[in-house]
């Protein structure tokens, strides 16, 4: 038989040790494949990518293929490490070091051949369902027709098979370093009693609480700019945290006997500082990615809960038109037109705004009490009560500008000398006639006859579904063109942005799920590696008189720590994040901060009862046991 035929058989017969490191590659291949399939789709390109986007969409699927590579070179890794036996018996039976090496190579191309077959064809079924329903995730129009994605698939393989090739020639160069004691023993060769610095230790609780403190206490667009100083920092602390601190807790722990003598803690306590140890880099990774995961998908969700927010809360009417050189009759006209055209219930509001000069040269917005009171009564807000030269100080109070109390203070305007005497401060963004604005009497207002400039407003109070309003406001807006005037309506605005974030949000998303499901693959390949360690463990154990349930309960406290130790991290990570990102933008993100860590923590949880009821399955296979 000819080494690449042992390779290929190797590969068929023993499918089920393969299966983790195909299955893992398959997923990459798919993930990859899908997202090149939506960037070269002709429908995003021709009619709804901005050239911004576009170019976002390219990087985020460089980010992708390097993670990927990553992610396939340390599956690869942990398939190894399981095989050395192997490797060690097929060497004693005449096997030379470099047929090791070309068989490897040749099972890892085999292997990479059948994942990127089966990834996009994978893809190309699970690309399908997005089309279809791309209207909805994306909010476009229409749903992306189906195409026969070309593109995708050639730079998919060509991509795909060009790291596996580079992956393959790594490991045949990191065999080289094994020598046949080696590979024989595998993972049964002593550890080292493990061992953490007290100072490092204390230096990663310093440094992470120190970032913390730097990124809770910034406000505004300084948080900006201790971002990357404050990330840098916090990534040190992590590091030193799985590599040191947690060892450093165990060996407090085992010094303690009421909680190391206590029910069967002696058994989890007395090899968990190795495995602390041994998992750290991985625990890391896994801490790392989770908060890129967590902090991306919660910063794209808030920020869209965000606009959403601000767009419908500083606009109480449904439309606006703005005009800011003539009256604009037939504009205000037209767009009446528009909406009985359409059935829409509406009831126009329309207001002059004056600007004038004070005596000390400030420029001040002046609205009339009679169509001021008109307009925010229904808005809900607050009306004026003034007489003679009485004036109330109007605060646009938008979502993102807060409430505050403008001074009270008397204004003398320079065209008439009438001194204006506030008597009210009232917050509302019921009308955007700059910061501070100046409600005056009807018979005051009307003395202004040289006003600097004249501002006309028209809202339109209308009654419809989003959908009749979001089309009746894509067709006026059609209409009035590059006018050079304002027109705004709520419903097509959100629309807009919609479909412009949308894209934005789905690739954000989907870069977050890739972190997210690779570091959770990151924990299973690493409690694969250590199976048959934990195989030969818990058999001796159980000689020595504990009960299967008592076992299963050792096993199953072990792999809560193994799983929630780095995720349980990586949560408070992406909250200190997302608490930063409010203090930035000053603007409350708790609800889809919380939505997206409890969805992200209620994913793990699945994702650890089943991997924890397959783990055990495993140990009470291999060793006739019976834990629950």
């Amino acid at each position: 038989m000819s080494l690449r035929r042992f390779a290929f058989n190797n590969v068929i017969r023993n499918w089920r040790i393969y299966a983790g490191y195909f299955l893992s590659s398959t997923f990459s291949v798919m993930v990859f494949f899908v997202y090149s399939m939506l960037a070269f789709h002709p429908g995003l390109k021709n009619g709804y990518m901005h050239a911004t986007v576009m170019s976002a969409m390219y990087f985020a699927e460089s980010v992708i293929y390097v993670f990927s590579f990553f992610f396939v070179l340390y599956s690869m890794g942990s398939f190894l490490k399981t095989r050395k036996k192997e490797f060690g018996i097929l060497i004693m039976h005449g096997m030379t070091g470099m047929q090791l090496r070309r068989l490897v190579f040749m099972e890892n191309i085999v292997i990479g051949f059948g994942s990127t077959v089966a990834g996009i064809a994978a893809g190309i079924g699970f690309g399908e369902i997005i089309l279809l329903s791309s209207h909805k995730l994306l909010s476009l129009g229409d749903s992306l027709p189906l195409y026969f994605p070309a593109k995708a698939m050639g730079l998919t393989g060509a991509a795909f098979m060009a790291l596996f090739l580079l992956i393959s020639l790594f490991t045949v160069t990191v065999l080289r370093n094994n020598s046949l004691i080696d590979l024989l023993k595998g993972s049964n060769k002593p550890k080292p009693e493990p061992k953490a610095s007290a100072l490092l230790s204390w230096l990663a609780l310093l440094l992470i609480v120190g970032g913390y403190a730097a990124a809770l206490l910034a406000k505004g667009m300084i948080v900006f700019y201790a971002m990357v100083p404050v990330t840098v920092v916090v990534i040190i602390g992590t590091y030193f945290l799985f590599t040191q601190l947690s060892v450093y807790a165990v060996h407090k722990g085992r010094k303690s006997r009421s909680v190391f003598w206590r029910k069967t803690n002696i058994v989890l306590f007395s090899d968990l500082a190795y495995r602390m140890k041994d998992n750290a880099r991985t625990f890391f990774m896994v801490a790392i990615l989770s908060t890129v995961a967590f902090s991306a998908i919660g910063a794209l969700f808030g920020f869209k809960y965000m606009y959403t927010d601000v767009i419908k809360g500083d606009n109480p009417f449904a439309m606006k038109y703005t005009s800011y050189d003539e009256p604009a009759k037939q504009d205000a006209q037209m767009i009446e037109e528009a909406l009985h055209e359409a059935g829409l219930t509406y009831h126009v509001y329309e207001l002059t705004i004056k600007n004038a000069e004070t005596t000390g040269g400030k420029r001040i917005s002046v609205v009339p009490q009679t169509a001021y009171n008109k307009l925010v009564t229904a808005a809900q807000g607050t009306k004026a009560d003034l007489q003679g030269d009485e004036t109330a100080i109007v605060h646009y109070s938008g979502t993102m500008m807060g409430a505050r109390q403008p001074g009270l203070a008397p204004v003398t305007i320079k065209e008439t000398g009438l001194t204006l005497k506030p008597v009210q401060a009232i917050d509302t963004p019921a009308i955007q006639a700059g910061p501070d604005y100046y409600v005056v009497t009807d018979e005051r207002f009307n003395q202004l006859k040289k006003a600097d400039s004249v501002i006309y407003q028209y809202a339109f109070d209308v009654t419809g579904s989003h959908e009749q309003l979001k089309t009746a406001g894509e067709k006026i807006a059609n209409k009035l063109g590059q006018s050079g005037n304002w027109f705004m309506s709520v419903d097509y605005e959100l629309y807009r942005q919609d479909q412009f974030f949308g894209l934005i949000l789905f690739v954000g998303f989907f870069i977050g799920i890739v972190f997210f499901v690779g570091a959770g693959s990151f924990l299973y390949f690493r409690l694969y590696t250590d199976l048959g360690e934990d195989q030969r463990k818990f058999r001796a154990i159980h000689k020595i008189g504990l009960t299967d349930r008592e076992l299963g309960t050792v096993l199953t406290k072990q792999l809560v720590i193994l799983f929630f130790a780095p995720i349980l991290v990586a949560v408070i990570h992406g909250a200190v994040a997302l608490t930063a990102l409010h203090n930035m933008f000053e603007y409350n993100l708790m609800k889809p901060s919380l939505t997206v860590l409890g969805a992200f923590f209620l994913i793990q949880l699945v994702y650890f009862l089943l991997i924890r009821a397959k783990y055990i399955s495993n140990v009470k296979s291999a060793w006739g046991l019976h834990l629950t």
